[in-house]
């Protein structure tokens, strides 16, 4: 089997950072005096690569809750280690699923919970019904738009899913007494971990258009074998003995040829084949997985600990 380590040093840089986003962190900097607390959603899949750090940065001392959407395509198990992690330094967090609504009924209460005493100050001063005021934030493709149309009945926020799809910031005013602010989509200038890069590719973060789709799906499969290889075989019917040796473009050619994804002369189409997982997995098809796993948040050293 071809360790991690051995073909990570061959992992092409994914960037992208569109000018769009740029003025995006130029938004939320301009609008930050405007609202009580900044939302910030971050895949489950993905806890901590759908980390923007400039958020944190541009936050600054502003109250803040960090929602994980699409729980319900993150491994279980996994997303109760987040969560302890997080929960282990005092950080407000929310698991929920804007497509079933699985956790949304908890949403406002844990918001009005984190500003009780701003709340409280309003209603001595005869305040009470001055509205609550959110940032909606996080990386594309995350589901803000899918969040403030659950919270709000409707369809307002444009949704696709591809990233880049909201351009500019929209107020949405709910019936409780609270206005969201939706942000764009907003990634970092680079990203100095490849693997950061690399998962938010598997996520569907960054455009498939920035970089290799064969690739990104040859190494998501190569994950896949050593992580969830139940998964591998329930859904491609590749079994365990017959890939622990393959390099990750065979693996690949492995899952068209059980597909069926031939063309003329008995070759595989590698390129639906990657088309086709990278879909299965964003969509749920291939299982309930996560990506990346914390570290032990009982062993708290003088590392720098990115929350």
């Amino acid at each position: 089997m071809v360790m991690e380590e051995e073909y990570l040093t061959a992992t092409p840089s994914i960037q992208w950072f569109p000018g769009h986003m740029a003025k995006t962190r130029r938004l939320m900097k301009d609008n930050l005096d405007m609202v009580d607390i900044v939302v910030e959603l971050r895949d489950a899949r993905i806890p901590k690569s759908s980390r923007n750090p400039e958020i944190e940065t541009i936050v600054g001392s502003k109250p803040r809750i960090v929602v994980f959407n699409k729980v319900d395509l993150a491994d279980p198990v996994v997303t109760k280690e987040w969560m302890d992690y997080y929960h282990s330094y005092g950080v407000n967090t929310l698991c929920i699923d804007c497509k079933s609504g699985s956790g949304l009924k908890q949403f406002v209460p844990a918001v009005r919970e984190i500003l009780k005493d701003e709340i409280a100050r309003r209603q001595a001063k005869g305040m009470s019904g001055k509205a609550i005021r959110m940032m909606i934030c996080g990386v594309p493709n995350v589901g803000k738009s899918s969040l403030i149309n659950r919270l709000s009945g409707s369809k307002r926020a444009k949704v696709e899913d591809r990233p880049g799809v909201t351009r500019g910031k929209q107020w949405v005013k709910l019936e409780n007494g609270i206005e969201l602010l939706d942000m764009p989509g907003v990634l970092w200038p680079k990203f100095e971990d490849k693997s950061v890069g690399e998962r938010l590719a598997y996520t569907g973060a960054v455009k498939d258009t920035v970089y290799d789709l064969e690739w990104v799906a040859m190494r998501f499969l190569a994950f896949l074998r050593d992580k969830y290889p139940q998964y591998l075989e329930q859904r491609y019917k590749v079994k365990a003995e017959e890939c622990a040796d393959l390099e990750p473009y065979d693996l690949l050619e492995l899952v068209g040829r059980k597909r069926g994804m031939l063309v003329s002369g008995g070759e595989v189409n590698t390129e639906r084949a990657a088309i086709t997982v990278m879909d299965e997995f964003r969509s749920g098809k291939i299982g309930r997985i996560t990506l990346e796993r914390p570290r032990s948040a009982t062993a708290k050293d003088n590392a720098e600990v990115e929350l």
